[in-house]
């Protein structure tokens, strides 16, 4: 892959890093992939990667550089410890911003050709909600998003095409935290949802016990559909 960690400036005079991955063609439209807890690690990146060899010029920032820059970690114990932690301290506020000041910064590079959009996992997923609704991305896709529910009033901000992946054995996020967020978008007919009975939370990370080959594929065939469509 052609890929490098680059610098992304920040509205407020910071600068942070994020990794780029091209396309075989060397540019096309923009993804900027969120990662979940564990960082930018080698999920993340392959992921990114995955999305490059479709097409995609992709940027996954570091959510948790203000912390701890470039955290990669592992799905064991001390791994998964690390992960929760960082995922408490984390300004989620600020973070959503961070992000959308990445959106602008791929969208500037000679490598994206066409429109962006935001896509994450998890923490990524919530986040990725969050972009939506600053107006910044062209389309996005939120797998999983945690405690999405904690952040309905700023469904009415949307106004971009969205879609959402949700497993139905997930515990973290029941059917009723779905039936919310599908409600809060009611008004909002670029929604899509797309719900996976037998899998759990994280049904897309294989580095994980919950991975679920069949949930991911489809998800996947689903997200490049959609972004085919709107980017």
């Amino acid at each position: 892959m052609n890929a490098s960690w680059i610098d992304i400036p920040t509205r407020d005079g910071n600068t942070y890093q994020g990794y780029l991955t091209l396309p075989p063609t060397g540019s096309g439209p923009g993804i900027v992939l969120l990662q979940e807890i564990w960082g930018v690690n080698y999920h993340i990146r392959t992921v990114a990667d995955q999305f490059a060899l479709s097409g995609y010029t992709v940027l996954a920032p570091d959510v948790f550089w203000r912390i701890e820059p470039r955290i990669d970690l592992d799905y064991n114990e001390a791994g998964n410890e690390k992960a929760f932690s960082l995922a408490k301290a984390v300004d989620r506020d600020q973070a959503t911003l961070d992000i959308a000041d990445a959106v602008d910064c791929l969208k500037t590079r000679d490598e994206v050709s066409g429109k962006t959009a935001v896509l994450g996992f998890c923490l990524g997923g919530q986040l990725a909600f969050r972009v939506a609704a600053t107006g910044k991305p062209d389309a996005a896709v939120c797998y999983y998003g945690g405690k999405t529910v904690d952040y309905l009033d700023e469904a009415k901000q949307i106004n971009i095409p969205i879609q959402f992946h949700h497993g139905g054995q997930d515990g973290s996020i029941p059917p009723d935290a779905i039936t919310a967020i599908k409600e809060a978008l009611a008004h909002h007919k670029p929604a899509e949802f797309f719900e996976y009975p037998d899998a759990g939370h994280g049904f897309n990370c294989w580095g994980r016990s919950l991975y679920n080959q069949n949930a991911s594929a489809l998800a996947q065939g689903r997200s490049l559909e959609f972004l085919a469509h709107y980017l």
